[in-house]
């Protein structure tokens, strides 16, 4: 299927075509982002909901965050939440479909409580219906960071005009400073730390345009060209592919690559003087035995550096965040100080959660009531962790973080900040330095719409947390995004901390 795009120009038409593959580690560094945000494409024959429908699902929802959220006035006080609640409320209209709602009712709501772990997901029936319908989208991928946008890449073949690192100043007459600070309203974040939403626009941006904005048919585009020239250009929505065909599919690295990596992956630089260990998730990956095993070959060859990434890792089960930090940690440490949850049950709400027995033995069993009136999970509170003795890793670390580093990879970041032979390295995590909001999170269903919200239910309060919350933890060493790595297409956090090592090893060699 072709479509068109018109320049200002000159008034040609050019034919476009598919969009192209991206390399393979970049189509799995997007499947995690993707897989939520590309199923909630609008279908158009979604279902109508009337205003008492509507009504009746915000008022569930809106007690239930009063009564169960262990963080709904952390960072928005009680009268400017309440205040929130009813504008919210006023502005449902006598009748909108799922996508409406959400998007103009329960994100916005949402994003005032400022949790990350605290988000709203599509209904399963919408979910189906996306599969079969795929509508017109904005047609260029875009990377966004402070006030700057730049083409990631075009859903058009062959795009002679908006290539790989080309600048967007505004699109449809709003600038993109304007744009990012208006699709900041929508998506939850913990505290004030920006960076996580920053990264989830760039994921897709074309989706989160199409449902803030009012997507148009030929959307007016300026632009800066690579010979520092403004331009202006029209260009058509477009509609993505439903599914890749075998062909495509050829173009992907036929190895045999175990599925563990998308997971972690641990590699030894042919200079001996590295390793790196990429981590994306605390939840899979048999992690106590490649843990065990990246140590054991680290100890074997005399690794004096190691490259910690968990730019992507998004948390997981403490106990493998807890294990991994007792490998580098040089000093004993708890968990958190503080973790609590407002109620010892999901009582009277039940019938509105997934799982609520599994929820309510959870909170019954593993937590004790304090004179506080909370019920706190003691053991992370008091439980002392020693660091290994065994295969304990004591050359330099840097651990790079992004705004996607989140929930229990924070833990292990918050831990290990500060220690003399590790260096924190790239940009502030989207996690709560603070702390956040977790440990249990059951899903809440709307009963007319059977849209799902994320619930956490336990507040965390890091272990020696800092006195100003609302940010995300601060590296060491800032490495910002990068205009020419992205042009170019290389890890620009990556080639500067093995710079710092090889120079560094250098050095010392020279000194002997």
């Amino acid at each position: 299927m072709l479509f068109q795009y018109g320049l200002f120009s000159s008034g040609n038409i050019i034919m476009m075509g598919i969009p192209k593959l991206v390399k393979f580690k970049a189509f799995i560094f997007c499947c995690v982002f993707l897989s939520c945000a590309y199923s909630k494409i609008t279908d158009t024959t979604t279902k109508v909901y009337t205003n008492k429908q509507l009504n009746q699902d915000y008022s569930i929802l809106q007690s239930i965050l009063e009564k169960k959220h262990p963080s709904i006035y952390w960072y928005t006080d009680k009268d400017s939440m309440k205040y929130y609640f009813n504008h919210y409320k006023q502005s449902i209209k006598d009748s909108m479909n799922e996508q409406q709602f959400t998007w103009q009712i329960l994100n916005p709501l949402v994003n005032k409580i400022h949790c990350g772990h605290t988000e709203v997901i599509p209904s399963k029936s919408f979910e189906k219906k996306e599969k079969k319908h795929v509508g017109k989208q904005f047609p260029l991928n875009i990377k966004v960071w402070n006030d700057t946008a730049v083409v990631i890449n075009s859903m058009f073949q062959n795009d002679s005009i908006f290539k790989q690192g080309t600048i967007i100043n505004s699109i449809n007459g709003l600038s993109i400073k304007q744009i990012i600070q208006q699709m900041r309203g929508y998506f939850s974040e913990d505290g004030f730390a920006g960076n996580a939403t920053l990264l989830k626009i760039s994921f897709n941006f074309p989706y989160y345009y199409k449902n803030i904005f009012d997507l148009k048919e030929e959307n007016e585009i300026e632009y800066t060209d690579s010979l520092g020239n403004v331009k202006k250009a029209i260009v058509v929505s477009n509609s993505p592919l439903k599914k890749l065909n075998k062909d495509n599919l050829k173009t992907i690295p036929q190895k045999h690559i175990s599925k563990l990596i998308q997971y972690r992956n641990f590699e030894i630089d042919s200079s001996g003087k590295f390793a790196v260990m990429r981590l994306n998730t605390f939840s899979k990956g048999k992690l106590r035995r490649f843990f065990r095993q990246s140590f054991r070959e680290c100890k074997k060859k005399h690794i004096a550096n190691l490259i910690l990434d968990i730019r992507l890792n998004g948390g997981g089960k403490v106990s493998n965040s807890t294990l991994l930090t007792k490998y580098l940690s040089n000093r004993p440490f708890k968990i958190a100080d503080s973790v609590y949850a407002t109620s010892k049950s999901l009582y009277p709400f039940n019938k509105y959660f997934k799982s609520p027995f599994i929820n309510n033995v959870g909170l019954t069993f593993i937590t004790n009531k304090n004179k506080d009136g909370k019920y706190h999970l003691t053991s992370f509170e008091k439980n002392w962790h020693k660091p290994k003795k065994r295969l304990h890793y004591n050359g330099k670390v840097y651990l790079i973080t992004s705004g996607l580093t989140f929930s229990a990879s924070c833990l292990l970041a918050n831990v290990l900040k500060g220690q003399s032979n590790i260096n924190l390295a790239g940009e502030e995590t989207g996690g709560g330095w603070y702390g956040n909001s977790g440990i249990l999170i059951p899903k809440v269903i709307l009963p007319a719409t059977g849209i799902r919200i994320n619930m956490p239910l336990f507040r965390i309060v890091q272990y020696k947390h800092p006195g100003l919350k609302g940010t995300g933890i601060r590296p060491d060493i800032q490495i910002n995004t990068s205009y020419d790595a992205l042009k170019k297409g290389y890890d620009k956090k990556l080639t500067v901390i093995k710079t710092m090592i090889i120079n560094d090893s250098d050095s010392t060699m020279s000194k002997k």
